[in-house]
């Protein structure tokens, strides 16, 4: 089994929402993806899509995003990202989602090897689109990632734990931010997240090892639109 991981899908088959305004490189960005993504991920590999998949606004509408997703090789373990505003209650967003895909929210999955932890995050004093009106969401995103990881805690029984989250878990200076701290006091070996577009904001990621944790940026553009693998077992 095959780990792999790629983020902000940012899919509009039924909303009129094309990624090119951003830049040429999102041309046709959904046809890069799945052509790089049946070329590489075998049916037994498992995907982690951190959040950001839809822009549609409801559940109803994020079908044909949904199913795209569903059509790719892999388990797809599916989280939510700030621009998802389609994903309601939890019971009616599984009850949706085709085969091949679990939503993670407050919760955990048991890979066999290892277990999946994750949340959407928010932004974090000192980050770059960070404003005061964030504080309170920003606190209550560290309640859920405890609660996901405390999960995964109790399910792995010493087995490794990856995070895989929505919001960058640093600054844009690097430095740590509460959801660093968290994941450092649940011993997580490996943080994958997104959110993060455009060279300018790729330049502010922390990626690499701190404290025992290693942490990448999965970001489809940051990819190139082809998923990365994180870890072969």
């Amino acid at each position: 089994m095959r780990i792999w991981g790629i983020s902000d899908l940012h899919l509009s088959f039924s909303t009129n929402k094309p990624m090119d305004i951003f830049g040429s490189h999102w041309k046709g960005h959904a046809d890069k993806m799945a052509e790089s993504w049946d070329r590489l991920v075998a049916s037994d590999d498992v995907v982690l899509c951190p959040g950001d998949l839809s822009w549609a606004m409801r559940l109803d509408e994020a079908k044909l995003d949904l199913q795209w997703i569903g059509d790719r090789p892999g388990l797809k373990i599916l989280g939510r990202g700030n621009h998802d505003f389609w994903w309601s209650s939890i019971s009616k967003v599984r009850a949706a989602l085709p085969k091949g895909c679990v939503a993670l929210q407050n919760d955990c999955y048991d890979l066999g090897p290892m277990v999946v932890a994750g949340s959407r995050c928010w932004s974090a004093p000192g980050a770059l689109d960070y404003t005061e009106q964030d504080q309170k969401i920003y606190e209550r995103e560290c309640g859920r990632l405890e609660m996901s990881l405390k999960a995964a805690q109790k399910m792995a029984e010493g087995r490794p734990i990856i995070a895989a989250i929505h919001y960058p878990p640093f600054t844009a200076k690097k430095a740590p931010t509460a959801f660093a701290e968290l994941l450092e006091a649940y011993s997580v070996k490996l943080c994958v997240y997104g959110h993060l577009h455009g060279e300018r904001s790729h330049r502010t990621a922390f990626q690499g090892v701190k404290n025992g944790i290693e942490y990448r940026l999965i970001a489809c553009d940051y990819l190139k639109f082809e998923p990365a693998l994180l870890v072969s077992v």
